[in-house]
């Protein structure tokens, strides 16, 4: 399974609230088969077992900021490739927050 973190950082738009072109970013990958995507305050992770699906998802986000004007769009993304078991993004949640004490 692999789990990529995109952040989009649309540039020199007319204000600094990003949320509407991030919004319209995530709207853009909301049908693509074989994807599942969970928003958080930092990025979108994408799950997939194919990285040529996370590669489409990114690009395909990227290319909607620039379809609604902005000529510059900044894209970090952090991938995480795992082959030894299939482990689900609420899977990794949870194998964190058992170690964690409240």
């Amino acid at each position: 399974m692999i789990q990529a973190e995109i952040s989009i950082y649309p540039m020199a738009t007319r204000t600094t609230s990003a949320s509407f072109y991030i919004a319209k970013a995530i709207e853009s990958i909301q049908n693509i088969e074989n994807l599942r995507f969970e928003i958080n305050s930092m990025g979108t992770i994408l799950e997939s077992d194919s990285i040529d699906v996370i590669n489409a998802a990114s690009k395909k986000m990227m290319e909607t900021v620039h379809n609604l004007g902005i000529v510059r769009v900044e894209v970090i993304i952090k991938i995480d490739s795992r082959r030894d078991k299939d482990v689900k993004m609420e899977e990794k949640i949870a194998s964190v927050k058992k170690y964690i004490e409240l």
